[in-house]
């Protein structure tokens, strides 16, 4: 969420107590937070590197020697700032928490085995461990743990060391857990040492190392948590475990004093501190520096940590209460918070600012995490979603049992997907964490978004009581797009355009492929891609490409392909579309990469993804009817589970259960667009003070219109079962589900909130947002080749309601 506000210093005469009565001496600056906090940071961070030389620590020379100097002051104030006495604990910089993390698994790897026992709220991090453990144990309550620990080891014959580890703070859901477990630990059992997950606690907790008896053996730290820059974490060690950590077999560059190779496999460790010890090959000493900068401004600005908590303990508690309130018609819950205790959200003491939740529709159905993270950023809310790699706390809450995992993970669920689970059940969750930047208007921004879009208003959706119309229509427009989400060329009215099987020709044959990761680009993240535009030009045989940016002087070359030739390359290389691999050919010409290169700002080239695919390469249709699409009696009886999966189109012939090829397109063959309802569509943006959404962001390859706009029907196209385009027939395989990709002004390339907000408003069916329709040509078994024109007259033959 956008933060506006922060605290400055100790002025207690400006504070605004009415708002935050729990926060008697801070200052707040009625400017944007966020903003003020990166340039301070950033700021300080360039002056010092433009002031002083730093140079590898690893040497005597004057920059290296500042260098080494800066790191011992920032590694102090690193130890200072958990309150940890450098006499007893040190500390170890590393990339983040995950690798202090394996720094620890390593160093007891290094150990004839160990046992290991985790909590059931660690991150997947903690988790990984117990796979270099010889046994491993995970705990999957508080009371599990308690018991464990009730148990004193008397006489302490197993010489096996044992692991411990847990997090401060659940990064699932905020849940503190007791940090009085190490201290337990230490006090009834031999030979246990204990790893503290402290990276999502101290990002709005003081972490207090002050009692050496009473703090864990190791604790990792995430300073990019805590500050946001730089990217840098921290193991904290206690000096008197140490040992554990140091018989490790690997060494490196910084760690040790002198090494022969040639002779004999000999070498002498660094063995002055722990750090040196641990800390392999060249320190990132400029992000340390960075680290340094950190620490300042965020003392000047937030003042304290024990600031930074009240602070943020306070909005949380009304964060949880509005969504709470949050209630349907019939008196039913929007959303489902995940907390154990919901009075942990009074005192901020058990209970990180995170709410973690998952929202349900007023029929009682879980809605699509991936739908609600759609919708906020749109809005520019930034929000969490999914299993937030916290497999035990998922599977604890949402009741996920192991074989339902397997399950959902055969039916293709994948970390960063929106599949949904086959069960009934979520999947992951929302979860919304507040931070020292967040604010009251933040807070009520959120709660405000739920209620607009998750609580159905009677007016949301009008009825359509008009009789679908069989007549009256005609193709309005043909656009093809030759290289996927590029612009789209729309077909001359003359011209009598072939309709294959899979799709208009030409359509989708191209797509341009990150040169790095193989995956093909789209606007989704890269919208510049709607300023490029395809144009076919048969007579020549060529397609002719140009980039377009407006407001600007259009100097870039035309450049062209064959439409007829590969793409000067006989060998293909793999690439992902939609999450499935391709086999493509690749532009093998500098010149072309160079243009696409250049227009886009990313390393990219153009391939080519030819008719008749086959093997592992092939793509095929998943387009089906949607609940709304369907009978009412038919809907009423596949409406059964929790989430609203949607059936597969009823058999109507045997060519329903034929697989319908498409080339890069994602669902089906063809797309078809109702003038109708684009106009009524345009008219509920108007009345929400919106930006028209024109034709081409939905992009349709046919956008059919009626003869006579006073006998138009909006969304008629949900009924249809078929259409008849001059000789051809059509087949409606279902409605078009769609993403925040319909915001991107297919002119501009910049991005609006509209259409998507509205649709999700007025179009949502079972927690989906849909419009338009997808079809493909009826099979006539290739004995003709079947051509379709604007112009053409369109009837529709509908489903019976």
């Amino acid at each position: 969420m956008s933060p506006e506000l922060c605290f400055y210093n100790d002025d207690v005469d400006n504070i605004r107590e009415a708002e935050y009565p729990m926060l008697k001496g801070a200052t707040y600056l009625d400017h944007s937070g966020t903003t003020l906090y990166a340039k301070s940071l950033v700021q300080k961070f360039a002056t010092s590197m433009i002031t002083d030389l730093y140079g590898n620590p690893h040497s005597g020379s004057s920059s290296s020697i500042l260098a080494t100097k800066r790191i011992d002051d920032v590694r102090l104030r690193a130890l200072q700032f958990v309150k940890a006495d450098p006499e007893e604990f040190d500390l170890v910089f590393v990339s983040n928490a995950t690798a202090a993390i394996k720094l620890v698994a390593e160093g007891f790897r290094a150990e004839n085995g160990f046992h290991y026992a985790y909590h059931r709220d660690s991150h997947t991090s903690l988790v990984g461990v117990r796979e270099l453990a010889t046994t491993n144990q995970c705990y999957g309550s508080d009371e599990m743990v308690e018991q464990w620990l009730s148990q004193v080891d008397q006489n302490g014959t197993d010489e096996t060391p044992s692991l411990f580890a847990y997090p401060a703070q659940s990064n699932m859901n905020g849940r503190r857990l007791p940090l009085k477990w190490s201290a337990q630990v230490r006090g009834s059992k031999k030979n246990t040492f204990t790893l503290l997950d402290a990276a999502a606690f101290v990002s709005t907790a003081q972490l207090d190392l002050s009692n050496s008896e009473d703090a864990p053996d190791f604790t990792a730290l995430s300073f990019y948590k805590i500050f946001g820059f730089p990217d840098l974490g921290a193991l904290v060690v206690k000096k008197s475990s140490a040992h554990m950590l140091t018989r490790r077999k690997y060494f490196a560059g910084g760690t040790v004093e002198m090494v022969s190779c040639l002779q004999d496999n000999w070498h002498a460790a660094k063995d002055q501190s722990i750090h040196e010890q641990l800390e392999d090959g060249t320190l990132p000493f400029h992000n340390i520096m960075a680290l340094d900068s950190a620490f300042e401004v965020h003392k000047n600005l937030y003042g304290s940590m024990e600031k930074i908590s009240k602070h943020t303990a306070y909005l949380a508690e009304k964060l949880y209460q509005g969504l709470s309130s949050l209630r349907h018609q019939d008196g039913q819950r929007v959303c489902k918070i995940y907390t154990e205790n919901e009075g942990n959200y009074h005192d901020g003491l058990r209970q990180g600012p995170v709410v973690a939740f998952n929202i349900r529709n007023a029929d009682g159905k879980w809605v699509s995490n991936a739908e609600v993270d759609k919708l906020a950023s749109i809005r520019n809310i930034h929000l969490r979603t999914g299993n937030l790699c916290n497999p035990g706390g998922i599977s604890y809450h949402l009741k996920l049992k192991t074989s339902e995992m397997k399950a959902n993970y055969a039916a293709g669920q994948r970390c960063g997907n929106d599949h949904e689970g086959a069960f009934g059940k979520p999947t992951g969750v929302v979860r919304v964490s507040l931070g020292a930047m967040s604010n009251m208007e933040d807070v009520t921004t959120f709660i405000d978004f739920i209620r607009e879009f998750y609580i159905e208003q009677p007016t949301d959706k009008e009825e359509i009581t008009q009789k679908p119309s069989r007549s009256g229509l005609y193709v309005e427009s043909l656009i093809v797009y030759p290289i996927k989400s590029c612009a789209g060329w729309t077909v001359p009215p003359n011209i009598a355009w072939e309709v294959k099987e899979e799709g208009l020709a030409w359509d989708r044959e191209w797509c341009l492929v990150h040169t790095g990761t193989g995956q093909a680009l789209s606007q989704k993240r890269y919208p510049r891609m709607a300023l490029i535009r395809p144009e076919i030009d048969l007579r020549a045989g060529l397609l002719r490409i140009r980039f377009h940016e407006p407001r600007k002087v259009d100097t870039a070359k035309e450049i062209s392909v064959s439409l007829t030739e590969e793409l000067q390359s006989s060998t293909t290389r793999d690439s992902r579309v939609c999450e499935e691999r391709v086999r493509a050919f690749p532009c093998k010409s500098q010149h072309i990469t160079d243009f696409f290169t250049s227009a886009l700002g990313v390393p990219c080239n153009l391939a080519r993804f030819p008719a008749g695919g086959s093997g592992s390469t092939s793509r095929h249709s998943k387009a089906h009817l949607q609940q709304h699409q369907l009978p009412r009696k038919r809907r009423l009886e596949d409406d059964t589970g929790s989430f609203s999966t949607p059936p597969p189109s009823p058999p109507s012939s045997d060519q329903e259960i034929i697989s319908r090829p498409i080339l890069l397109s994602n669902e089906s063959p063809i797309l078809c667009i109702n003038r109708a309802s684009l106009d009524f569509l345009n008219t509920q943006i108007h009345q929400r003070n919106g930006k028209a959404a024109s034709a081409a962001v939905f992009r349709a390859n046919i956008i059919v219109a009626a003869s006579d706009p006073a006998s138009s029907v909006p969304y008629v196209e949900d009924s249809w079962k078929n259409l008849r385009i001059g000789k051809e027939i059509f087949e409606m395989l279902g409605s078009c589900r769609r993403c925040s990709m319909v915001c991107v002004d297919q002119e501009t390339a910049e991005k609006n909130e509209e259409p998507f907000v509205t649709l999700a408003k007025t179009r949502r069916f079972d927690n989906k947002v849909f419009f338009g329709e997808h079809m493909c040509h009826a099979s006539n078994g290739g004995s003709r080749k079947a051509f379709i024109k604007v112009g053409d007259v369109v009837e529709a033959f509908v489903r019976e309601f």
